[in-house]
């Protein structure tokens, strides 16, 4: 039997499909709020046989959390997520760890949430709504509650991954933009299906009405958007993101746009999350928020979670996983 740890109530496509498994002893915090940390470290060293893990991007896998635990047998780390920096992969790999993530099943339904920012932030749908509910609509006005249009404009993609080319091709086809992109990459060869223009990151910012990130978080992609990076916009450009909260610097994005550096912003990730209910930003009419909810949609966790108990299950039988963290 393999003990294994999952941190959080998960949707039932993957729990099911371990708890099918004739060969797993499972250990489960069944509740929708994170794992408390401390509670994760004492669950861990209270379990020395421990061989798997399931966590979310909530749970810190890194240096502390194995000396905290002296967690010495586990053989499979699986993450419900497509970004793994909450995972010392390094770490990890110098202990013999196989680690899973979910790429690809949740690339549509980011990408759709990202253009569903975009509009809401763009056609200024957060204050229409609070203008209908707290009784400032009178009547028709013809230059009231005025915002941005999408169709035709120039789209600036930082980060050509699976959900970039996703977003860039149905923002193309769909709205007829114009797709600048940088990526660290270069040039891509399928990026002509949306006609994609490879630009350096200065021209990116200097020519897109909405600049939109989509890149994998790195340590020098921290801050990369910041007081200077906003200053090479356009006055009346849009940033979207929906990647890491850590690659903006919120102090510096508050500044831009409460002092019209830049025309607005809508983002999906935060630092931290959840971000404070006073927090400066929530005060801005042009700055749209939500509980980073890329996601979420019933299948696309579905999806997630199966995946998740995938690797999980094929790590621990020491065969290839579906989606191993490369």
């Amino acid at each position: 039997m393999h003990k294994v740890l999952v941190t959080r109530r998960i949707p039932k496509r993957g729990i099911e499909l371990l708890q099918a498994s004739k060969k797993l002893n499972i250990i489960q915090w069944n509740d929708v709020e994170p794992m408390p940390r401390q509670e994760l470290f004492k669950t861990v060293k209270e379990n020395p046989d421990l061989k798997g893990i399931l966590c979310m991007l909530t749970d810190g896998i890194n240096k502390e959390f194995f000396e905290e635990t002296k967690a010495q047998n586990l053989k499979v780390i699986s993450t419900m997520s497509v970004g793994f920096d909450h995972i010392d992969v390094k770490e990890c790999r110098s202990r013999g760890i196989k680690l899973g993530y979910t790429p690809g099943v949740l690339t549509d339904t980011t990408a759709d949430l990202a253009i569903a920012l975009l509009f809401a932030t763009a056609r200024r749908l957060q204050e229409g709504m609070a203008a209908a509910r707290n009784g400032e609509w009178s009547t028709w006005k013809p230059e009231w509650l005025l915002g941005k249009d999408v169709t035709g404009a120039t789209i600036g993609v930082f980060g050509l991954g699976r959900i970039g080319k996703n977003f860039a091709k149905k923002m193309h086809c769909g709205f007829g933009c114009k797709i600048l992109y940088y990526d660290i990459l270069g040039e891509q060869e399928d990026a002509k299906e949306f006609n994609g223009q490879y630009v350096d990151f200065d021209t990116l910012l200097a020519e897109s009405d909405f600049v939109v990130a989509h890149c994998a978080l790195t340590p020098e992609l921290k801050g990369k958007f910041n007081l200077e990076t906003f200053k090479k916009m356009k006055r009346d450009a849009i940033f979207i993101n929906t990647t890491r909260g850590p690659l903006v610097n919120q102090d510096d994005l508050y500044t831009a746009l409460s002092t019209g550096i830049i025309y607005a912003a809508g983002l999906d990730v935060t630092v931290p999350e959840p971000l404070p209910p006073n927090h400066k930003l929530y005060t801005l009419k042009n700055c749209t928020i939500l509980p980073h909810m890329g996601s979420s949609t019933e299948k696309c966790r579905g999806d997630m979670a199966y995946l998740a108990a995938q690797n999980l299950l094929a790590g621990l039988e020491g065969k290839e996983m579906p989606a191993e963290i490369p």
